[in-house]
């Protein structure tokens, strides 16, 4: 009997132990961009675990930016220590998937969106937004955050330019002509800041080259507008400093100055647009409009953010991944990412009246990147690979170009030829 009781004691503890085991909740190593983003990513992240207590997010401490979360990654696949989860770059996705896809460590997400169920997913998703995270006709990527660049402007200063802040210029010629105007007013005002010489990205270097309706990029081969429109580019960077008076200084710089109201319009990504706003205060009127567009027609804009990539191969995980990256593109995680920054929301249901709702009537500012997404296009990277190095190396030269170093037409002959070089690398 006294055997016989023991026996059943220690079956007991077992189940007990192996109840226990399974009841540890799956733990999933994240990886971001930007220090800044963890503004929503934390809070996503904590009302994701309060509804699912069985798993957990553990981010990595965020990359710097884009480029250098990419070098981390191509880092981590050598040596196999990728994260469970990643926010790639739109630009830099293809690169990416392509190193991975090599190695047997991504996961393609078409099944996975597929079980859901078609309702699930034209409720929830639009073809085109989806578009943004497909990488040769596989969908590896679920867009996460979205924006396209837009213009902020000093409304106090486009006035006394005898501008009309309710009309602003929507094609570039007469932006620039505003700008002059501005920068007329005095010598310790710049009339625009285009910072694309100190972007970290290849963003705003593209959206110029692509509202004129140019490509960037064509099969392999890297066109970058083509010989005129490539060179027009490189001349209205430099025209932005020569007539418009814009400083050649850091990004951050350049955000201050307009931020002080010394800067009529400043190009940057809607994702600052709160940031931007609590720190203008009350110093002047702060207004957003929409991205000059020269060519209405063929005329589009590369659409920055992220896209969620799972990469763990544990069955587990995965499970857990895709429960997580479901829930950061759905309704809900998309409401606290526009409420907390000003990307355009990646999830359809996200406008409906219980999740942002009336939010964009109450914040006219905010909506302007939802009015440019009929003008958002993919953002395609470098297909040969080194995108951070060709990114850096072009940026050189249009800051060469910018500072009257290097003549527009000559610039562009030598970004041409030395992406094609680092692309044959």
């Amino acid at each position: 009997m006294r055997a016989a009781l023991w026996r059943a004691l220690a079956i007991a503890a077992l189940m007990t132990l192996g109840s226990a085991a399974r009841a540890e909740p799956v733990t999933l190593d994240v990886f971001y961009a930007f220090p800044a983003f963890a503004k929503f990513h934390e809070p996503i992240a904590r009302e994701f675990m309060q509804r699912h207590p069985d798993i957990r997010i553990v981010f990595r401490a965020p990359a710097p930016t884009y480029d250098d979360g990419h070098q981390a990654m191509m880092r981590a696949a050598l040596t196999h220590q990728l994260p469970d989860v990643y926010y790639s770059g739109y630009d830099l996705l293809d690169e990416l998937v392509h190193a991975l896809v090599k190695q047997d460590e991504l996961v393609d997400l078409d099944p996975l969106l597929a079980r859901e169920g078609n309702a699930f997913r034209q409720k929830n998703y639009s073809d085109r937004m989806l578009e943004l995270g497909r990488v040769d006709g596989k969908l590896y990527g679920m867009p996460f955050n979205a924006s396209t660049p837009i213009m902020y402007y000093n409304v106090d200063l486009v006035k006394k330019a005898g501008g009309d802040p309710d009309r602003m210029p929507d094609t570039w010629d007469a932006t620039i002509a505003l700008a002059a105007k501005i920068k007329a007013l005095g010598s310790d005002v710049a009339g625009l800041v285009y910072g694309v010489q100190d972007y970290p990205g290849n963003w705003l270097y593209h959206a110029m080259i692509m509202q004129a309706g140019g490509i960037v990029v064509d099969g392999r081969q890297v066109p970058l507008g083509g010989s005129v429109l490539g060179v027009k580019t490189l001349q209205r960077f430099r025209s932005f400093v020569t007539d418009d008076g814009m400083p050649l200084i850091s990004l951050d710089q350049a955000r201050q100055q307009f931020l002080a109201g010394k800067v009529g319009l400043f190009f940057d990504t809607p994702a600052r647009l709160k940031q931007m706003s609590d720190l203008v205060g009350g110093k002047f009127t702060m207004r957003t409009a929409v991205f000059p567009v020269d060519d209405k027609t063929k005329g589009g804009l590369p659409t920055g953010g992220n896209a969620a990539i799972i990469t763990t191969q544990d069955a587990q995980k995965q499970k857990a991944a895709w429960e997580y990256v479901k829930f950061v593109t759905g309704p809900e995680a998309q409401k606290i990412v526009v409420e907390t920054t000003g990307y355009m929301p990646t999830n359809l249901r996200a406008t409906e009246p219980q999740f942002l709702g009336a939010f964009y009537d109450q914040h006219p500012n905010d909506r302007t990147a939802a009015l440019q997404m009929d003008r958002a296009a993919r953002w395609v990277g470098y297909p040969a690979g080194n995108s951070v190095r060709i990114w850096r190396a072009q940026r050189d030269i249009i800051s060469a170009v910018m500072r009257g170093e290097i003549e527009p037409k000559a610039g562009y002959e030598k970004i041409v030829k030395d992406t094609a070089a680092m692309m044959a690398q």
